[in-house]
This record gives C-alpha cells, sequence and structure tokens, in this order.
C-alpha cells in the first residue's frame, strides 16, 4: 500500500534524494521563510554529544557465527534546526514543538557476506549495506508521539524503498532517560529481492533453490536508555528487535525469525 502507481523506483527516489537535499542544505536560509515563523527558535545552547559505540548484530541470514561485533562513532545532537542521532542526521522543515517534517539519511540494509555463510550459501552473491534518504513526520501527544518515515536507497545497491509506523514513549528518572517504541517497517518487492532473495543464476551456479521476494511488513520493538554520570560522560544503550514475516524468513539463506542489535555507548557531551 505505499507504492505509487504514479512514480517509478527510479523516479522515487531521484525525488527523495532531491527533497533531501534540498532540506540538508537550505534549512538555514529558508528559516526565515513565512513556513519557519512559528518554529522553535534555533537552540545555542545545543549540547554534541560525541563517543563510541560498540555493537553485536545478530543476523537472521544462515551464518556459520550469527553474531558479528563492531565499533563505530557516535554522534548526538539537536539544535532545532538540524540534528544527528547515531547514524541518521537530518534537517528540520517543520518544527514547532508538536509537529516534526524533517528530510534526513541513514544507514539502511542488511550485509550478506557469502564468506561467512553455511554450506552452498558461500557461493552466492555479496548483498551490501547501503545509504537511505527520506522524509519523517512525528507528532507529539499527552501519550507519546507517533512518526511516519519513508526512504529510498540512494546508492541504488537494492534499489528499494522501506516506510516505518512508529509509537515512541519517553520515561525519565533521575540520571535516567529510557525511550521505548514500537511499530511496524516496511519492506517493498527491491528491497527484500536484493536482502532475501535468490537470482536463477545463482541457484545454477550453488544449488541453493531460486527465491523470489515480496514486500513485507515487519514488527519490531526498540528500547534506549541514557544515563548521565556526571556533567561531561554519559552511557547509552540500545536493544533493537525485528520480526522477519514470511517472506523474509521462507528465504533459503535465513534461519531465524528474528534481527536483533546490542548497542553499548559511552559518550562526551562538550
Amino acid at each position: 500500500m505505499f507504492k505509487s502507481s504514479a512514480l517509478s523506483n527510479s523516479a522515487t527516489r531521484t525525488l527523495l534524494g532531491a527533497l533531501t537535499a534540498t532540506a540538508l542544505f537550505s534549512v538555514s536560509s529558508l528559516s526565515n521563510a513565512a513556513l519557519f515563523n512559528k518554529n522553535l527558535p534555533t537552540d545555542p545552547d545545543a549540547q554534541l554529544s560525541v563517543g563510541v559505540n560498540v555493537l553485536a548484530v545478530n543476523s537472521a541470514y544462515d551464518l556459520e557465527d550469527s553474531t558479528d561485533v563492531l565499533v563505530l562513532p557516535g554522534v548526538f545532537y539537536d539544535n532545532n534546526r538540524i540534528y544527528a542521532r547515531g547514524a541518521q542526521a537530518g534537517a528540520y522543515i517543520i518544527n514547532d514543538g508538536t509537529n516534526q517534517l524533517a528530510a534526513y539519511a541513514q544507514l539502511a540494509g542488511s550485509e550478506f557476506d557469502p564468506d561467512d555463510a553455511n554450506g552452498a550459501l558461500q557461493g552466492l552473491d555479496k548483498r551490501k549495506a547501503s545509504a537511505a534518504a527520506g522524509l519523517s513526520y512525528q507528532r507529539r501527544t499527552p501519550i507519546g508521539a507517533f512518526r511516519v518515515q519513508y526512504a529510498t536507497d540512494i546508492l541504488d545497491n537494492s534499489g528499494g524503498n522501506t516506510a516505518r509506523l512508529s509509537y515512541l514513549a519517553k520515561i525519565t528518572k533521575n540520571k535516567l532517560t529510557v525511550y521505548p517504541s514500537v511499530g511496524f517497517e516496511y519492506h517493498d518487492n527491491d528491497y527484500n529481492q536484493y536482502y532475501y532473495g535468490v537470482s536463477d543464476t545463482e541457484s545454477t551456479k550453488t544449488g541453493v533453490a531460486a527465491y523470489t521476494a515480496n514486500s513485507s511488513l515487519n514488527p519490531y520493538i526498540n528500547i534506549s536508555a541514557n544515563y548521565d554520570f556526571n556533567e561531561r560522560f554519559a552511557g547509552f544503550f540500545n536493544q533493537s528487535l525485528s520480526y522477519l514475516p514470511n517472506e523474509q524468513y521462507d528465504s533459503p539463506m535465513v534461519d531465524s525469525r528474528t534481527d536483533s542489535t546490542t548497542t553499548l555507548g559511552l559518550l562526551y557531551k562538550f
């Protein structure tokens, strides 16, 4: 239901790329326009937090070792005009405290390295992680926030589009802040075919059954937490869990119903 019959995937990527670039590089000049008269002012005291994150990624792929440990930098910043949250960065088009419309870019997709796979899967082609850009709208309410996002693969690894509908909450107690969220993520045919499909050529070469993947709707849950040790240092934790529906789970590349990532980080606040 998220596909547009009027726009091809390439046209969608071009349009979203243009919108994202316009917002990311022109927000400062647009801030004087009438659209921004009711927006929150730029926060001159916005705090930049930089640190290091250790991620334990548990992949649903059929791998010799399904857990991959990564060490990545982490950046958090939000001055009511631009923001950075881990692997996502964006610019607000509208931000009045209740409504937020933003253009963003982020790391996206899975990664499948056949050298780490089991059996005949070692003969399949590599699937690369990618970058996505899109638009996000969030509305804050007395019971929490609701967010809808739509993004496309701007590196054209999968050429796919994704959408996400989320409910987000915030719980604060002393130095601890917890952000639980739950929702659904939509992956279109192109996305799923790249990351979970097996082509006829791959099947002939490896003996792995050919598989054509359809679009899917994945339920997910995510919990983030931030603990302020003092004025300069904070600890960060994130746990994400995504459930694979049959469109992905039936792939011969998969042996688990879930993808999950656990992140531990240490941040320094400037």
